[in-house]
């Protein structure tokens, strides 16, 4: 399974969706996914993928990590396992 798949499925685990109801342009607010989701995202996606997510649930506007949309978020991903396999 891809990133982009995986990413979308832990969304969808944690908006309570189906997999198909969620598109990468989505936003989590779309998605009806509050900050405590968005938290429960982050570690669900950081468990799957054995990564650090920097991001801070305080401070979610101060951080480099961009979740603005579904897609933005599978492109953070993707970059820290790329950087993580160097």
């Amino acid at each position: 399974m891809s990133i982009k798949d995986r990413v979308i499925e832990i969304v969808a685990e944690q908006a309570m969706l189906e997999r198909s109801d969620v598109a990468p342009e989505n936003t989590l607010e779309d998605l009806g996914i509050d900050s405590l989701g968005l938290v429960e995202s982050i570690f669900a996606i950081e468990e799957e993928f054995d990564i650090q997510v920097p991001f801070n649930a305080n401070e979610p506007k101060a951080s480099d990590f961009d979740i603005s949309n579904v897609q933005s978020i599978i492109t953070g991903i993707e970059r820290l396992v790329s950087e993580q396999k160097t």
